[in-house]
């Protein structure tokens, strides 16, 4: 959040109860590369990061860097943390970018594995198994890693 200029109040751990993490969101501009994508399972956790933007139009700032709403929909779904559930918004892929037999890059599990403080040891153990590729760095404009 901090180097895509985005202000924060708080981060807690969050966990998405009925759904998996998959990489299957094709990445636009490199074939064969897989982004996060949420889908249902009913036994199945997301956890992650839940972050209380400091300005509402943050959001629209996060669309940009997320491909919303062309590669990604925003949607507000309910979220499991320590202190109580609370709905918060969620980038789910749209159908039209999502396919099979994809591998993240390593620097983008990198990314989500920065997050490790807030991830379950077994749900940071997932993801360090994650077969992955090696890294093809697309940066934006501003130096910053777009979801492409």
């Amino acid at each position: 959040m901090k180097a895509r200029g985005l202000l924060f109040s708080n981060a807690e751990s969050a966990r998405l109860l009925g759904y998996r993490l998959t990489f299957n969101k094709r990445s636009h501009c490199t074939p064969g590369v897989a982004y996060a994508n949420v889908v249902h399972s009913s036994l199945s956790a997301v956890e992650g990061v839940l972050y209380t933007l400091e300005d509402h139009r943050a959001l629209n700032v996060m669309d940009g860097f997320e491909g919303t709403p062309v590669r990604y929909s925003r949607e507000c779904m309910l979220l499991h943390t320590a202190s109580a559930p609370k709905s918060a918004w969620i980038y789910v892929a749209n159908p039209a970018f999502v396919e099979d037999d994809l591998l993240p890059e390593s620097n983008y599990l990198a990314h989500l594995m920065a997050g490790a403080q807030y991830l379950s040891p077994e749900y940071l153990a997932m993801l360090h198994a994650q077969p992955c590729r090696p890294s093809v760095v697309t940066l934006g404009d501003s130096g910053l890693l777009y979801n492409a």
